[in-house]
């Protein structure tokens, strides 16, 4: 099976080996018909602490690391 990739901002590097990535998707509001923004914050794993705050990058599905964290960053040669 195929693992997700997803793009987003990195919003926070605090914590050793971890970044939390911030996900937007534009969707179609049913009623109005407008489009909106939607976001969601991803725990990813960031084995070399490589990313820093306000980088755009690339997070993929993995085993559960942790309690919250199942992704991790997409460097540059996995890419």
């Amino acid at each position: 099976m195929p693992k997700r990739i997803l793009q987003g901002t990195v919003v926070s590097n605090a914590t050793d080996k971890t970044i939390v990535v911030k996900v937007e998707r534009r969707v179609k509001h049913p009623v109005f018909g407008k489009f909106v923004r939607l976001s969601k914050k991803f725990m990813a794993h960031d084995e070399s602490n490589s990313a820093q705050v306000g980088d755009t990058v690339r997070i993929r599905e993995c085993r559960p690391i942790s309690k919250r964290k199942s992704w991790e960053l997409v460097t540059g040669a996995d890419a």
